[in-house]
């Protein structure tokens, strides 16, 4: 740790929690921004009521850019943390452990990341800062770790081969998004995985994980000048290097088509999806609030109560949109007995046609605003979620009031953009289909839009993608 860090971080200690009692506690996180002297983007916020820190990291360095090795960015950014700068890995963890500190590194379809977690007391802080900007800066991707981890990954990637669930989302994305790079499973396949070699990880590490590729979120009782020394010693040591270039456009799928996936289970897991939106997406809101009232609110939602409440077809049924840096899908979601699963599909899709034509009501819309306004600040209820926040918004170009704006602009959303935006966006004759399970014994394609059915046996469909949930 330099001299400065540390008399930065002992500053930190004693004027910290005197601020802690004189500021007032702020609805949404106050954000600034700059950019490191490396190119490296930084946002910072600070939180002086508990002494801690979050930091996470992220790199433009996600699946998309697996190109034809799919797994490379999972594994990349998994190897990070087996050996760095003169450490191996049983030194980091050591390290890490005494002083009570979490340090991980992840990667999914856009994006990779390295995040800590630390008390702000100087020698915990600059311990694991350590820690994290020679992993940042000269990862040493040993070889035993390598077959280590390579191994692991093999043996996951065989137990979701047994996981029903996750074979049908695997082969939804690969459906949905056919050529395009968001088609890949961000932890690869059985082929890919075992032919990985230690250059090609560090030629995927020198080409993405650079400085002007990457963006610093940092949350906690840091000043900024405390944040600005902390930035630059992360980003100081990052390869040089150019943007990547821009992910291709997401075409919208030209006809619907079922998948049937044979596997020896008394449920059928069924998905179907479409590409949804971007980030950026101008229609973002009315179809964010639009899902909520549609399938994202649980047990409130209107596919909710057709599928279980009406019918007792499975005890849960979801939709969701997955925004990404191009448009991340539109997903719907159930499991039920195989020998409803027909009856069960044509409801979802019975349900999707009429909330497409018709959109929801007034009193519908008023108790999604309600819900969904109402629980937002537990989603900034904590620094661990701040952080995350900070480095979406930066990651993706979102205005930095976006969260400040947030509920101002779910509650302007009327009913006539909601019924816009579905009947725009959302197309119910092309989804792709896919029903994992054992076979239901009914007759299939009556009442449904018409579709393209084949049968794979579980195993044997080469798919290649995972269902990745959630909103934001």
């Amino acid at each position: 740790m330099t001299v400065d860090l540390k008399r930065l971080l002992l500053g930190a200690c004693a004027v910290l929690p005197v601020l802690g009692l004189s500021l007032p506690t702020a609805a949404t996180p106050q954000i600034q921004t700059w950019q490191t002297a490396s190119g490296a983007k930084v946002l910072y916020s600070a939180a002086p009521d508990l002494p801690m820190v979050d930091v996470r990291i992220v790199f433009d360095a996600g699946s998309a850019r697996d190109g034809n090795q799919p797994g490379l960015a999972a594994m990349t950014a998994s190897m990070l943390t087996e050996g760095a700068g003169g450490l191996d890995v049983d030194t980091i963890a050591e390290r890490i452990e005494r002083v009570g500190a979490e340090l991980g590194t992840g990667a999914g379809r856009d994006m990779a990341y390295a995040s800590l977690r630390s008390l702000t007391e100087p020698e915990a802080l600059g311990t694991v800062l350590d820690i994290l900007s020679r992993m940042l800066a000269a990862p040493s991707f040993p070889r035993a770790e390598l077959e280590r981890v390579r191994a692991n990954t093999l043996v996951a990637l065989r137990q979701r081969e047994q996981d029903p669930g996750s074979i049908a989302g695997r082969a939804l994305y690969q459906a949905v998004y056919g050529d395009h790079p968001y088609a890949g499973d961000p932890d690869g396949n059985h082929e890919s995985v075992a032919a990985i070699a230690r250059d090609d990880l560090i030629r995927f590490y020198r080409r993405y994980f650079t400085a002007p590729n990457a963006t610093v979120a940092i949350v906690g009782a840091l000043n900024r000048d405390q944040a600005e020394v902390v930035a630059e010693l992360l980003s100081a040591g990052l390869p040089e290097g150019p943007p990547p270039r821009p992910l291709p456009p997401v075409a919208d799928l030209e006809a619907g088509a079922m998948q049937r996936i044979e596997f020896p289970s008394s449920q059928t897991h069924l998905y179907m999806g479409q590409p949804g939106m971007r980030r950026h997406d101008p229609d973002y809101f009315p179809l964010y609030i639009g899902n909520h009232i549609l399938g994202g609110s649980g047990l409130v939602s209107i596919l909710m109560d057709e599928v279980r409440e009406r019918r007792g077809l499975s005890y849960a049924a979801f939709s969701y949109f997955a925004p990404l840096a191009e448009r991340g899908p539109l997903i719907l979601g159930l499991q039920t007995k195989n020998a409803r699963a027909y009856e069960a599909r044509v409801v979802m899709q019975d349900v999707l046609e009429r909330f497409v034509a018709e959109g929801p009501t007034q009193q519908e819309l008023d108790a999604a605003v309600k819900n969904i306004t109402g629980g937002f600040p537990l989603r900034t209820a904590s620094n661990a979620k701040i952080v995350q926040y900070l480095a979406l918004i930066g990651f993706y170009d979102l205005p930095l009031d976006y969260l400040d704006r947030f509920t101002d602009r779910v509650s302007t959303v009327t009913l006539d953009q909601i019924r816009d935006a579905f009947r725009r966006r959302v197309h119910p004759d092309r989804f792709a289909l896919v029903m994992v399970g054992g076979s239901s014994g009914a007759e299939e394609g009556q009442g449904a839009a018409p579709q393209a059915a084949t049968a794979v046996p579980a195993g044997a469909a080469g798919v290649a993608a995972r269902a990745a949930g959630g909103e934001g």
